[in-house]
Parts: structure tokens; sequence; C-alpha cells
């Protein structure tokens, strides 16, 4: 039991100290590339890697992944980080450590296009969730269109018909589009969160654009765990679970006890869902006008 506590003892101090970043070595190297003897990490006149030998699986795995970008800039380290310390990381990369991690919007692209691929059907069941969520939308747009060739209709079901209409919009919109989906909600719920977090022990003067930049990262995180569940064949409903992983990173990046940040991003949220549907109805309510 006593070694149980010293162990995590030890994984809390890892998950709050900074990232650790190699430090530039003393050896001389001499360029494999360009023949310039240099001192450090890096050639400083092509900018090759002194660790460059010969070729290996390791060097073959690098290369594929800079393909699609994720060979350099710290993917691996953000990928663990975002695991096991979300909150520190995304504390460290807006005070300045921003070399040592992915970029958030690059990186929150990157795990949606992978979770595309993995809901088409590349799962442990094989089953094409996309398929069965675009099935469930055109079957709800065509009892929509079927409400609205009605000879008579009473304002009310008129109101009713649109606004339905426009929520099976927004999803399609999703469905075809779901990173900038995720991102115009990112905004809209970024307005609340703001509202709760700007001021907190850890970071007393958040700025606007460094929550937004924390939201990013918080959804990439997200992203990671639907991936997972989702290729092992648990999908059903898992997303509207996953959102409560945001509480974690969010404690860690400002400091509050798990109460507070609890209440105040179930608050956030519920005012984000009466703010996207106060708008639908808005928009309804003046198309119902104009048809009028």
């Amino acid at each position: 039991m006593t070694n149980l506590v010293e162990k995590w003892k030890a994984f809390r101090e890892w998950q709050q100290r900074p990232s650790h970043i190699p430090q530039m070595t003393e050896q001389h190297h001499r360029c494999s590339t360009c023949g310039q003897e240099f001192q450090g990490n890096y050639c400083p006149c092509c900018g090759q890697s002194a660790r460059i030998g010969r070729y290996s699986f390791k060097n073959a795995l690098l290369l594929f992944l800079d393909v699609w970008g994720m060979g350099n800039r710290g993917m691996f380290r953000t990928l663990r980080d975002l695991i096991l310390r979300p909150g520190y990381m995304i504390r460290d990369y807006i005070s300045g450590m921003q070399m040592a991690y992915f970029p958030p919007f690059k990186l929150l692209f990157l795990l949606t296009a992978l979770l595309l691929i993995v809901d088409s059907g590349v799962n442990l069941k094989g089953k094409n969730y996309l398929a069965s969520y675009h099935e469930q939308t055109v079957n709800t747009d065509k009892s929509i269109a079927k409400k609205d060739k009605k000879k008579e209709i009473t304002s009310a079901e008129r109101w009713n018909t649109i606004t339905d209409l426009y929520i099976v919009k927004i999803r399609e919109f999703r469905e075809s589009s779901p990173a900038f989906f995720w991102l115009s909600l990112l905004f809209v719920f970024s307005l609340p969160i703001y509202i709760f977090f700007w001021k907190s022990p850890n970071i007393p003067d958040l700025r606007f654009s460094e929550l937004l930049i924390a939201l990013v990262y918080i959804w990439g995180m997200q992203n990671i765990y639907e991936i997972v569940f989702t290729f092992l064949g648990v999908y059903g409903g898992i997303g509207d679970v996953v959102w409560l992983l945001c509480i974690i990173p969010l404690k860690q990046l400002s400091g509050f006890k798990w109460w507070r940040t609890t209440l105040y991003v179930l608050l956030s949220y519920l005012a984000a869902l009466v703010l996207l549907f106060a708008a639908i109805l808005s928009v309804a309510q003046i198309q119902l006008y104009l048809e009028a």
C-alpha cells in the first residue's frame, strides 16, 4: 500500500512539472548532408538532426508521419500529455512552451479526420457509424417534409417544423464538416466558460485567446477518447459522456477545487445550450414572420 502511495505521489509530481526538453549536447558532429561541423542537436547550416544515423524502421515511421504533419513538434509528447496531464500541458503551452507541443488547431483537424476514418468502418465491429447517422438524418428530413406538405397547418405546427428543419441542418453541417462544426460550437461554449474561468488561482488573468487555445486542446483530448471507444465498438451515446472529461483539464489548468470546476462546467454547458437553441428559435420565428 505504501508503495502505491509513493508511486501516486511521484506521478502527481511528474504531472505538475513542465515537460522536459532534451538539452543541447556538447558533442561535436559533422553533418551528413552539408558537411558542416557543429556542436549541438541540429546543424546550423541545413537544420538536420545530429541524431540521424543509419536508416531504420523508426526513421521510416517518422518520415511517414511527417507527410501528414505528425512527425515533428512533439506529436507523441502532446498525445501522451493530453491523456496523462492535459491541464498542466495546456498551462505549459500558453505560458510559452509552444515548440514543445504539436499546434492545437492542426492537432484537432488531424484527430477529427482520424475519428471520421474510425466512424466510417475502420473499427473492431466493422460498422459504418457515419452511414447510420446519415440515414437517421435523412429519415428525420423526410418526416419534416411530410409535415410541411400538409394542406392545413397551424402557425404552431409550422413553427415546430421550421425549428426541426434548422436542427437537421445543424446535424448535416456536423456530418459534412465536423471540424468546422466543433470549432463553431467551441466559440459558443467559450463565451460562458470564460466568465467562470478568467480569474482562477493558477491563472488570475487568463485571456480569452488563451482560453480558446485551451478548449481546442481539450476538444482534441476528447477526440482521442472517442477514437479509442469507437474503435473498440463502443459508440452509442459515448459523445454525451466524453464531454465530461473536460472537467479534468480545466481543474488542472485553473486550480479550482473539483466541486467548483464541475459546477462551472455544467453551468457553462447549460448556458451554451440555451444560447444555441435561442438562436435556432429566433431564426425560426423570423422565417415564420416573413412567410406570414
